[in-house]
């Protein structure tokens, strides 16, 4: 079986090394030629929550050489269809990509690769790039996992097998409701990465910052209200239904809600908006994949979005330079609390 992961960023390097220390035989593909130089010399060495250095095989996309029985997806949205358009020769006839990226990718991805060679999953841990060759694991070890898709078209076979590809790092869990999963997904990146962003913070500043925990919980909230109108079944992140745990209509249940939310994000409360990131890098962020998709649905569904909205907003005018990334930017939804 040959494998790789292609935008093999911060999460692929992390993902590469564990796979690779497992004893997989994996590629770890990326544009940037000072990280892979450094991948190449020195190993992906993972700092944060765990400390290793491993000794993979990495390159550049025009070092790849097919068929690949799997290639796992970790660049951002905003060229989807040219980059599936660009793996899809190096594919095996019955080869899959697997995308491990934010928001809602499949549909795009299966318009140019078809619906059997397309497998959705999300990724239930966060990391940084910290230099070239380095990536900094921002998840405890034990709250790693995956939620994978069962896809239409895909042979249960070749479900089982990337199953127990990445279950050579954490724990993967396959879901008949791999939409549920997604959703879910976008609600916790359009709380947290959006509002990070928005105030140049952690997932911690979010959930643990008075100021911030009633945005957060009203962005939840919008995103829950979109989700249901969409005729999504959220599904259970890590075991937690995050519906019954953050959803509120009444002053007591907001009041429980605000309570749960640091112990809830624990464990993830180190984790750098990846949005963040690359806006920090003077990079364009996928703003649009996630809080953008929840505005999408809701003017499509009649629900009215106007904290992501307004995280949008933000996010495109520190993207354009034209305001700070700074936490007082928090303070620009009030006229919407209240």
């Amino acid at each position: 079986m040959k494998y790789a992961i292609y935008g093999a960023g911060s999460l692929g390097t992390v993902l590469g090394a564990y796979l690779t220390r497992a004893g997989v035989d994996i590629e770890l593909v990326n544009r940037n030629e000072a990280h892979v130089a450094a991948l190449q010399k020195n190993g992906a060495h993972i700092l944060g929550t765990v400390d290793m250095t491993v000794p993979v095989k990495a390159l550049l996309p025009g070092e790849m050489e097919g068929p690949y029985d799997v290639i796992i997806l970790l660049t951002k949205q905003l060229e989807n269809e040219k980059v599936a358009a660009y793996l899809k020769p190096y594919l095996a006839p019955d080869g899959v990509v697997v995308t491990l990226q934010n928001g809602i990718p499949e549909p795009g991805l299966q318009k140019v690769l078809g619906k059997a060679h397309v497998i959705g999953c999300t990724v239930e841990w966060g990391a940084a790039m910290t230099s070239p060759g380095c990536s900094t694991l921002t998840s405890d070890p034990d709250s790693l996992s995956f939620h994978m898709g069962k896809m239409e078209g895909v042979p249960e076979e070749k479900i089982q097998q990337v199953k127990a590809l990445l279950e050579k790092m954490c724990p993967v869990h396959v879901e008949e409701n791999l939409m549920g999963a997604r959703w879910s997904k976008l609600l916790i990146n359009a709380a947290f990465s959006g509002l990070g962003t928005v105030m140049g913070g952690v997932f911690g500043d979010v959930s643990e910052g008075k100021d911030a925990q009633p945005i957060a919980l009203a962005c939840m909230k919008e995103c829950i209200d979109v989700g249901r109108a969409a005729g999504v079944t959220f599904a259970p992140v890590q075991g937690k239904d995050i519906t019954k745990l953050f959803y509120y209509k009444t002053p007591v249940k907001k009041a429980l809600a605000r309570l749960i939310l640091p112990i809830a994000m624990k464990k993830h409360r180190e984790i750098e908006p990846s949005m963040l990131q690359d806006l920090k890098r003077g990079k364009p962020c996928e703003v649009d994949a996630i809080n953008g998709e929840v505005c999408r649905w809701g003017r499509k569904c009649g629900v009215p979005t106007p904290i992501n909205d307004r995280i949008v907003e933000i996010i495109r005018q520190e993207q354009a330079g034209e305001r700070r990334i700074e936490r007082q930017n928090i303070a620009l939804f009030q006229d919407i609390i209240k």
